[in-house]
């Protein structure tokens, strides 16, 4: 089956050639032929006819936007689509099963179909089985669609939504529209939605009793989060969908969302949860949904399998019972912390000075130490707690009250936690600056530009990218930048899993590489673990103090962070990722009791 996809997102008609020869109709064959498969709409926009479409590609070849996809997927899938938004729009095969008294977790690079199966769940988008008016066909009704799904545990699910019998509350992925549609009190808000009696224990298990009296729209992006999440906790309904809730929360705060979503679960309630953090995802589920495909076009959702199978399968991009390879190489970790040899070479590249910053009521105090030709330093800490304070020092963005930072002849590349998109520059102009930097050999950049996937979105402005693709674009704006120091802030945030772990990869090979060194600041224990040869460890109260470790090995590092959290991991035996242990458990207290919160020696590696 054959699927042809016109992204009207990223198509620009106006900024095409003049007139009905667009290069997609141009230069297509069967259009040359006089077979209209692609044909030029009122509203200026070309209409792909699937039907007619003998996947030539010239469309996809020509498009100056990038905005066509062909793709060939298995012929059992056509009964499978669920829904589709347009003719020759995205496709959604299969959907997510949730049971009750159970987390579903479900992992999928982004534009595959994860909010779109999540918005059907809530009753959003009613489902069309792919079938348009246009096309001829009879919408199906919901009569039809539970019909469809009939013997299967979403038919329950689906009369709910149908009758409305129950409700489904929703979480949705971008908080950051709150301020815009909620005003007042956090507590004031929070306790009129109360719905389930349940303000006290859901405002302490999010931490949320110390911001009850600020109004939502001076809230930061954690505070936001928390806040969703508990206005989603506080209701009353049979299901609960959450789209993203890590987003902005450091590792204390992911580990505190985990135990009050999972709680729901023990009061016999639906929850499906969409994360990116795996260590968190693999916390709170009792089993997971893999979404795979071609983001954009089409996404099919996998069958259900138990947590650490599901989570492996995605990492080795194999399933084994659908016989479906979506990725061509597995993701492997680090089986045990990375060796001696980079700080036992004595490749020192810069020593920075104990160093001491005020800022309003916050302090931070900063322990010197040293860096190391191809060596990446990774930063832990909590949210307020002065990593970004520190990562400007080093930069010499900001002053310090005590100390001087001297980088003598070092040049160093920031990319910021907090950007904006100029409305003025192309991500063409970026890539033009890369291509002809003459400091970095062309592998190298080809590599970083390829593993971004970042020729697609050459036509198209800053301003007009997704949080994620601007992420990107900044990413390999800093790693090819000629410098000495890479200072790279969360550099996983608004990444999917896929782009997380290919991003950390893209880093930690690139200062190896280069031989220079990198300070990583990053809530995402994986990534963190993925990328990091050593650490920095942050301690104190946020928002009072701050104090800094000196760099440390990635063990003692870890270990220092995760008892500070009261939190232990424990290696996966196939992949060597990290997985927490569930507070309470045997492996929990036998770390706990031989201070071994990341990383279990074995015989002969104490």
């Amino acid at each position: 089956m054959r699927i042809a996809v016109l992204n009207r997102d990223i198509c620009k008609p106006k900024k095409c050639a003049t007139g009905p020869l667009k290069p997609c109709i141009k230069h297509c064959p069967q259009c040359r032929t006089g077979i209209e498969t692609i044909t030029l709409e009122e509203d200026g926009y070309p209409h792909l006819h699937e039907n007619l479409c003998a996947g030539a590609g010239m469309c996809v070849k020509k498009c100056p936007f990038h905005c066509f996809t062909i793709v060939n997927v298995p012929d059992e899938l056509k009964e499978d689509r669920t829904h589709r938004y347009a003719p020759d729009g995205f496709s959604l095969f299969r959907m997510l099963t949730p049971k009750k008294g159970k987390v579903l977790g479900v992992i999928g690079q982004n534009g595959i179909g994860k909010s779109t199966a999540l918005k059907i769940l809530a009753g959003e988008i009613k489902m069309n089985l792919g079938k348009f008016e246009e096309s001829g066909d009879e919408l199906p009704t919901w009569d039809d669609i539970i019909t469809y799904f009939r013997g299967s545990e979403l038919q329950g699910f689906l009369e709910n939504i149908k009758g409305q019998k129950q409700k489904v509350i929703y979480k949705p992925q971008n908080i950051t529209e709150i301020p815009e549609k909620v005003s007042g009190k956090v507590g004031e808000i929070l306790k009129k939605i109360d719905e389930r009696g349940a303000f006290n224990w859901v405002t302490s298990a999010l931490s949320l009793t110390k911001i009850l009296d600020r109004d939502v729209s001076v809230l930061s992006g954690g505070e936001l989060q928390r806040f969703a999440i508990a206005a989603a906790v506080l209701r009353e309904g049979f299901c609960y969908l959450f789209d993203e809730p890590s987003s902005y929360l450091d590792v204390k705060e992911r580990i505190k969302m985990a135990e009050t979503i999972r709680e729901l679960s023990h009061q016999d309630k639906t929850v499906v949860v969409v994360e990116h953090d795996l260590a968190i995802l693999d916390y709170l589920s009792d089993y997971v949904s893999l979404l795979y495909g071609s983001s954009g076009a089409y996404g099919i959702i996998s069958h259900p399998h138990g947590v650490r199978v599901g989570i492996n399968t995605y990492l080795g991009g194999y399933i084994r019972d659908e016989n479906m390879r979506f990725r061509e190489e597995a993701i492997e970790f680090h089986t045990r912390p990375p060796s001696e040899t980079i700080f036992s070479s004595g490749n020192v590249l810069f020593e920075y000075p104990d160093m001491v910053k005020t800022l309003g009521q916050f302090k931070l105090t900063v322990y010197g130490g040293e860096i190391h030709a191809g060596e990446v330093i990774g930063i832990l800490g909590p949210n307020g707690i002065g990593k970004t304070t520190f990562i400007n020092l080093i930069a010499n963005e900001i002053a310090p009250d005590y100390g001087k930072v001297d980088i003598k002849q070092l040049k160093v590349a920031l990319k910021p936690q907090y950007f904006m998109g100029e409305k003025d520059i192309k991500v063409e102009t970026i890539l033009r600056k890369i291509k002809a930097s003459g400091e970095f050999a062309a592998t190298y950049k080809r590599r970083i530009l390829d593993n971004f996937d970042l020729s697609r979105l050459a036509d198209q402005y800053l301003n007009e990218l997704s949080g994620g693709e601007l992420q990107r674009v900044k990413i390999a704006d800093c790693l090819t930048t000629p410098a000495d120091i890479y200072l790279i802030d969360e550099p996983s945030a608004f990444l999917d899993v896929e782009m997380r772990l290919r991003a950390s990869m893209v880093i930690r090979r690139s200062i190896e590489e280069i031989k220079k060194s990198a300070f990583v600041v990053e809530h995402d224990i994986i990534s963190q673990d993925f990328i990091s040869d050593s650490l920095l460890v942050f301690e104190g109260s946020p928002g009072i103090k701050g104090l800094t470790t000196p760099p440390q090995d990635l063990r003692s590092g870890m270990n220092q962070f995760l008892k500070n959290m009261d939190i232990t991991f424990r290696r996966d035996p196939s992949t060597g990722r990290p997985r927490v242990n569930k507070k309470g458990s045997k492996l929990d207290k036998y770390q706990k009791s031989i201070n071994e919160y990341y990383y279990v020696p074995k015989k002969g590696e104490e």
